[in-house]
């Protein structure tokens, strides 16, 4: 099935600045499609600032202060973002799960160095400007990326299997959801799914396109999914038996 395409976005990083005395973090990402700064502020990610490929980065801290008192606003009424960590900041040497295994994370620092990941057979390689630090932030732009390309991908692929087409699919932060299926027909899925087994990333996205069927979890649906998914029970206990750990830190 196709979808219409999206603007193309790329992670530059992630920064801090202050306003009003206050420590902002936020992602940065360039458009190859925007012509105009874009400033984005939700629950699940804080603030995102999305500008155009020719636009010079050197005039983005007077802008961002220029619109200080709108992005304070924002935040203060959405609230902060959800850390990537509860516990801790990750750093170099920690196990981070990822589709389902565990990889080493290495950093590399350096003053002019782009943010940058990449993998190195079990490492996920960071290079990071160590001017921006909060390593956290990084990654879960990373995962949430991950999760955008491949979750959508698993999801057109199996529409058609299951007879049904979405309206839109949407990545979220939520603690106690992995995905969902509104009466609009539009999808949202949990980015920590990235860190599960793939046969469980398809259970949970049968799940919800089921539910563009049926809107309930009568046994009619669940033969639909066990239709689609024959080891759903099995998958099923695998997120119970981890939803705290995943829920709440990235690392293993």
């Amino acid at each position: 099935m196709t979808r219409p395409s999206h603007p193309q976005l790329a992670l530059l990083g992630t920064f801090k600045i202050s306003l009003d005395g206050q420590t902002v973090p936020y992602a940065l990402k360039r458009s190859s499609r925007a012509k105009y700064v874009r400033l984005e502020v939700r629950t699940e990610t804080g603030l995102t600032v999305v500008v155009p490929r020719s636009y010079k980065l050197a005039n983005l801290s007077g802008l961002l202060k220029k619109k200080r008192e709108w992005i304070l606003s924002k935040l203060g009424r959405y609230g902060k973002a959800q850390p990537l960590v509860d516990e801790k900041e990750l750093k170099s040497g920690d196990s981070i799960a990822y589709l389902g295994r565990h990889l080493k994370l290495v950093t590399r620092n350096g003053p002019g160095m782009a943010d940058s990941i990449k993998f190195e057979r079990n490492r996920l390689v960071l290079r990071v400007n160590s001017r921006n630090g909060h390593l956290n932030l990084l990654l879960e732009s990373w995962y949430r990326e991950q999760a955008e390309r491949l979750l959508r991908e698993r999801a057109d692929a199996k529409c058609p299997q299951l007879g049904v087409s979405y309206a839109r699919l949407t990545i979220r932060g939520a603690r106690t959801r992995w995905g969902s299926c509104s009466l609009k027909h539009n999808l949202n899925f949990n980015w920590k799914l990235m860190m599960v087994p793939e046969p469980v990333i398809d259970y949970v996205i049968i799940h919800e396109l089921a539910h563009l069927k049926e809107m309930n979890h009568s046994k009619k649906f669940w033969n639909l999914v066990a239709q689609h998914c024959p080891r759903w029970r099995e998958h099923r206990k695998w997120l119970r038996n981890h939803e705290v750990q995943l829920t709440s830190r990235l690392s293993g």
